[in-house]
């Protein structure tokens, strides 16, 4: 797997090379990744509105999914408010987990801050059971990093 999530990293890097718009840049990572990892059945963002200290769905690939998310709730807002990556081998051992889709049995979700400013969550689900290793882990925080740089908060 290092081979095609270093080749994904590269692609990242070149796709959102000159462009700003975070929601665009949301939209073509989680594309990437939907076309780039194998047994995954929902990937995307949260965005984190400070106003309402929630995440609200942003672009993603899968099924419909909750639209909000309390700062603190379920893995994605866990793993917001404790600021590092969440790697859950089963759901529904995780408590205070939110089912979106049933089919979902693992999920890695990774913060997003800039500058000590929280962007919101990259979430990427799987029907299989411990689906996410080590590796898989620092390969796609590695990606969140590449993705942050491209992240412009003026």
């Amino acid at each position: 797997m290092q081979n095609v999530t270093n080749l994904m990293n590269q692609q990242l890097d070149a796709l959102l090379e000159n462009e700003t718009d975070l929601i665009s840049n949301m939209a073509n990572a989680a594309a990437l990744l939907q076309v780039s990892l194998e047994d995954i059945n929902w990937v995307g963002f949260y965005r984190y509105v400070p106003a309402n200290d929630e995440l609200i769905l942003g672009p993603f690939q899968g099924n419909v999914a909750c639209m909000h998310i309390k700062n603190g709730d379920g893995v994605c807002g866990t793993a917001l408010k404790q600021k590092h990556s969440l790697r859950v081998a089963d759901v529904h051992q995780f408590a205070g987990h939110i089912a979106c889709d049933a089919n979902s049995n693992s999920e890695l979700v990774i913060p997003l801050f800039k500058d000590g400013q929280a962007l919101g969550v990259l979430d990427i689900d799987s029907p299989i059971l411990d689906r996410f290793s080590s590796e898989d882990e620092q390969v796609l925080n590695e990606f969140a990093d590449i993705f942050v740089k491209h992240v412009d908060l003026r």
